[in-house]
């Protein structure tokens, strides 16, 4: 995840931002159906399961991308970076206020933490912009789609469902960037690989991994390893791009790690048996 910003910075010098993202998960979903289609994984028979998987695909994939290319317009990539992962955050926040998950005050210390860590690795400035209500609209977004897949997403087949979110946030996308932008593709060999990059390792397997430990684990500790991705991002930054490094991305860094562990900071045996208690 953290890769594609630096890929996917690159990208945007041959294609338009929101075909760019059309692009990456009508491709990455399309090789997924048709991989599930091939081993028949098993697949929704009711029509609300399909709209389940609509809906997942409309937040977890459409909002998210296309918030993120819209905030970019007039904010940074570092500021979009900042808003766009807070989303550990509103997860425990919406967590704690729809799906009744009670979390302990080390964990909301740790995603709090985590989220100072990635304020100061991205430069610690957020400038209030449009692209600013962009920014955390990516956030919001993400924050419903992860709480939806853990909802919903336990009757689903994983790779069934990482396949046609994929597909249907890709279609929505496309439609999308030929209504709100100037539509720029230039196919060359470079061009092809970012886009292959992109809907492979950054999309399809990505996906995969993140909904089968949504399925599988607490959303908000599964969520607080999103810090990662803006501090591999920037990592990505200086080995493609040679952007410059500062002590902030250590201090970051560490402060990152650090609301990891405390967010999946065990409970005490005597305390884990007693019904009722927080997770």
């Amino acid at each position: 995840m953290g890769s594609s910003f630096a890929v996917g910075k690159i990208g945007l010098e041959h294609v338009s931002p929101l075909l760019l993202v059309g692009i990456r998960f009508t491709i990455a979903g399309i090789l997924m159906a048709i991989f599930v289609k091939l081993f028949k994984r098993k697949h929704p028979r009711q029509r609300s399961e399909w709209l389940h998987i609509l809906i997942i695909g409309f937040f977890q994939t459409a909002g998210v991308m296309g918030c993120i290319f819209l905030s970019l317009r007039t904010i940074t990539a570092g500021e979009s970076a900042i808003l766009t992962f807070t989303n550990p955050l509103l997860v425990v926040i919406f967590g704690t206020v729809a799906l009744g998950i009670r979390y302990r005050i080390v964990q909301w210390g740790g995603v709090l933490l985590g989220f100072f860590g990635v304020f100061i690795t991205m430069g610690s400035q957020v400038n209030l912009e449009v692209g600013t209500l962009f920014g955390f609209g990516s956030a919001v977004s993400w924050a419903i789609g992860t709480l939806l897949i853990k909802h919903w997403g336990i009757r689903l087949d994983t790779w069934v469902l990482t396949a046609y979110q994929m597909l249907f946030g890709g279609l929505i996308l496309l439609m999308a960037s030929s209504l709100l932008e100037t539509q720029r593709l230039a196919i060359n060999t470079e061009s092809l690989f970012i886009i292959f990059w992109l809907a492979i390792p950054a999309s399809i397997i990505q996906f995969a991994i993140w909904f089968f430990l949504l399925q599988n684990g607490n959303p908000g500790k599964v969520s607080a390893f999103l810090f990662l991705a803006p501090f591999f991002g920037v990592i990505s930054g200086w080995l493609v791009l040679g952007e410059q490094v500062g002590v902030s991305l250590i201090i970051g860094g560490a402060l990152i790690f650090t609301g990891i562990f405390l967010v999946n900071w065990p409970e005490k045996r005597q305390e884990a048996a007693i019904p009722g208690k927080a997770i």
